[in-house]
């Protein structure tokens, strides 16, 4: 397993980060964290007696989060506990701290907007397109992948239709669909744009878009 460990800041505060290439997720120090949004001169006591309590409480949060090795102050190697995004962002509403404040509104905005979606599925592609924009793609460039956004829905519909099980299932047959017109997993493809959590087709360029939106529609007629 290739592991990258380094330090991110927030609010000018350095944060523990390890990124596991296999499972290609970040996983942070929880114990950085909780310094950073407790100000605590304790903050591994603080981060104690927060664990005890919501294993008290049966919580499977506090039972799913595991340890990693990482280098402590004194430059050597130790095991610390350790988050992934999600898992972070329900910790952090656990702690009562005004600097857990922005995280909790936003989490609180995005699971509404996550309802309007499911409502009006149009505003899921509105709120993409001025993502997008804002990030500095063409118009070109979005509608085209907006347009593999909608391909790739009929064609996991399908695979729904045919008792294909999301997860392990899906991302064997995302595989083959890549492979076919790159020869490379997805990946590897990653590791060929250099890319780590960002979403591959969101680095494709609009040749790789058509191409990659060919593939599944050819599978969907043939699987």
């Amino acid at each position: 397993m290739k592991k990258e460990n380094s330090i991110k800041l927030f609010h000018d505060k350095k944060v523990r980060v390890h990124w596991d290439d296999e499972q290609e997720k970040w996983y942070f120090s929880i114990i950085d964290i909780v310094e950073i949004l407790t100000e605590s001169p304790r903050p591994r006591k603080y981060w104690n007696a927060l664990k005890k309590k919501m294993n008290d409480e049966g919580s499977e949060l506090s039972q799913n989060m595991g340890q990693l090795k990482m280098k402590a102050t004194d430059g050597k190697m130790r095991l610390t506990d350790v988050a992934d995004t999600e898992q972070l962002l329900r910790l952090i509403q656990s702690i009562p701290s005004p600097k857990a404040e922005p995280f909790k509104v936003w989490l609180a905005k995005v699971g509404y907007e996550r309802i309007e979606e499911t409502e009006d599925p149009e505003k899921a592609f509105d709120r993409a397109m001025e993502t997008y924009l804002k990030k500095g793609y063409s118009k070109k460039w979005i509608n085209q992948r907006l347009k593999s956004i909608e391909v790739r829905k009929e064609l996991t519909d399908e695979w729904n239709l045919r008792g294909v099980k999301k997860g392990l299932e899906y991302a064997i047959l995302t595989d083959e669909s890549t492979k076919a017109w790159t020869d490379l997993s997805v990946k590897d493809y990653k590791k060929l744009k250099n890319l780590k959590k960002e979403n591959l087709r969101d680095n494709m360029t609009n040749l790789e878009l058509v191409l990659n939106m060919f593939t599944p529609l050819d599978m969907k007629l043939t699987a």
